[in-house]
């Protein structure tokens, strides 16, 4: 699976809060490729709850 963060970020700490193995904020989101497949779980816990709808999982 592949996860991506759009331009449309906030960089509102969501995701972070939610699956820090896999999303770190910097200027906007961060994806840590490495650690999607481990914690799936997690990342779409944490897309589900963007409240701009920019994490893109598929």
């Amino acid at each position: 699976m592949s996860v991506k963060v759009t331009e449309d970020c906030i960089s509102c700490g969501a995701c972070e809060s939610i699956c820090d193995a896999v999303f770190s904020i910097e200027d906007k989101a961060v994806v840590n490729e490495a650690n999607v497949a481990d914690n799936m779980d997690c990342v779409k816990e944490a897309a589900d709850a963007c409240p701009v709808g920019a994490i893109v999982v598929e």
